[in-house]
């Protein structure tokens, strides 16, 4: 059997997450995997598609990456061509590349880059408001502060307290290359790329970026939290629908052929 990488896009907002689920039919997984069993004429669930990770319900991706070792006739163009024809609109595969046979798409990733976004302007966000935070409250956030907030997290530290798994028996320990604040007219970003995330890591660091904005809390505070090694410490879950898994990277030598 042949391996191939996908790269792919889904609005998260009607899923139960990526992970393929036996109480529900509703996840990114289970819709890849039955549309290419019917591809390749196997029985569904033959086909396991491996995500570079699992984005949570309600969390959107624009760079998803995936790897399923199957048989089939179909070149790269024609596997993209049939997915994206039985797919639900809400899911799109943007390309199909043959891969090295042991390239694995969450063992070989290097780094991911994931989005927070906030809106802060008046107007309800109409078009964009599955793909937002609006908080109920809604004021102008000290940029500043967060940005010093967020200057404490780069770097690699033990972010347990940014974990919503308590029960955690691995390392917590993650390096952050890089976490930006920005106010992009009326929303604010919060885009950080590093080298693995904790369950629940990346939305937990935007909740409590957010309690710095608005005050609650000082950019200080940022160590202490890190060195509690407790959720409690740190701030709010920040809602499902305002991440999006932007990019995942690898080394460039990975795909053979890509469409």
């Amino acid at each position: 059997m042949k391996n191939y990488r996908f790269l792919i896009q889904y609005d998260g907002t009607r899923y139960d997450g990526w992970q393929r689920q036996k109480n529900t039919g509703r996840t990114i997984q289970g819709k890849l995997e039955a549309v290419l069993a019917k591809m390749c004429g196997c029985p569904e669930g033959e086909i396991e598609v491996q995500g570079s990770g699992r984005t949570d319900a309600g969390v959107h991706a624009g760079g998803q990456v995936a790897n399923a070792h199957m048989d089939t006739s179909l070149s790269c163009g024609g596997i993209r061509d049939y997915l994206n024809q039985y797919l639900p609109a809400d899911i799109s595969v943007v390309s199909v590349a043959a891969a090295d046979g042991r390239f694995h798409s969450r063992l070989n990733a290097r780094a991911k880059t994931y989005r927070y976004r906030i809106y802060t302007g008046d107007a309800k966000p109409v078009f964009d408001r599955n793909y937002i935070w609006v908080p109920e409250k809604r004021m102008p956030l000290n940029v500043p502060d967060m940005e010093r907030a967020a200057g404490f997290l780069e770097g690699e530290h033990d972010f347990k307290s940014f974990c919503a798994n308590r029960q955690m028996k691995k390392s917590t320990v993650r390096h952050i290359y890089s976490l930006r604040v920005e106010q992009i007219g009326d929303e604010l970003w919060i885009t950080v790329t590093g080298n693995g995330f904790l369950y629940n890591m990346v939305r937990i660091l935007a909740g409590t970026l957010y309690e710095v904005g608005t005050g609650e809390r000082k950019p200080e505070e940022m160590e202490r939290i890190l060195k509690a090694r407790d959720r409690q410490a740190a701030g709010m879950l920040a809602p499902a629908k305002g991440l999006t898994l932007e990019k995942v990277y690898y080394e460039e030598a990975e795909a053979v052929s890509t469409v």
